[in-house]
């Protein structure tokens, strides 16, 4: 059993999903009658983790710090505070961390870790919620409505790109029947491996038959 200590803008949803357990699970380690309602600052005790602080990801060590998929330092004004502050050439900033954050509650929200065929309502809803305007279109049409004074598109390969949070990634076309029309849409959570839109992807790097990726930088 380890601990977690609650920051502003967590949900037990969201908890649950990031230390593999359920929100069932969470509630009952810690007697927490109404699951909607968690307060920051307080200790979570996390089932089936070992050490004495969980940060994201990272068990024992110092407090405050985590490498690539941990949680660290202090946050302030509800801005999420985690991970590396530089990935390759690209500089992590807090408005990235808000926006994977903001992505990872709205696929929560959504359909969990299945797919509702909705994923350009998941990136617009998490783009509103971080950063307060939405964006339209479909999964292919979203590239284009990307205001550019807010996003930069950059070039690098989709395997650094999910080890970057807050990225959004955009494809023309995938295998199935609706994505050869509609594409797909993505946020990036930066653990390297998965990420958010109307579900949670844990593996979008073995996602096949996708085509025309684009990969946007927010630059707020």
């Amino acid at each position: 059993m380890s601990t977690y200590r609650i920051r502003s803008g967590d949900t037990l949803s969201g908890l649950a999903a990031r230390f593999h357990t359920s929100v069932s699970a969470l509630a009952k380690a810690n007697n927490i009658k109404n699951p909607n309602l968690i307060i920051a600052g307080k200790t979570l005790r996390v089932p089936g983790q070992d050490g004495d602080k969980f940060e994201g990801g990272k068990t024992g060590g110092k407090k405050g710090t985590g490498g690539s998929k941990g949680t660290g330092g202090s946050t302030g004004g509800g801005k999420v505070d985690q991970g590396p502050s530089k990935v390759g050439n690209i500089k992590v900033t807090p408005e990235m961390r808000k926006l994977a954050e903001a992505g990872k509650r709205a696929a929560q929200g959504m359909g969990g870790y299945n797919s509702q065929g909705l994923c350009a309502t998941g990136v617009s809803r998490a783009i509103q919620n971080a950063f307060g305007f939405k964006v339209w279109g479909n999964g292919n049409q979203i590239d284009n409505n990307l205001p550019r004074d807010k996003f930069k598109q950059i070039d690098i390969p989709l395997s650094e790109a999910l080890k970057i949070p807050g990225l959004v990634l955009t494809w023309e076309r995938t295998s199935s029947a609706a994505g050869q029309k509609y594409g797909h849409t993505a946020i990036t959570t930066g653990d390297g491996k998965s990420s958010t839109s109307d579900f949670i992807e844990r593996n979008t790097l073995a996602a096949g038959g996708r085509s025309g990726l684009k990969i946007f930088l927010p630059i707020l």
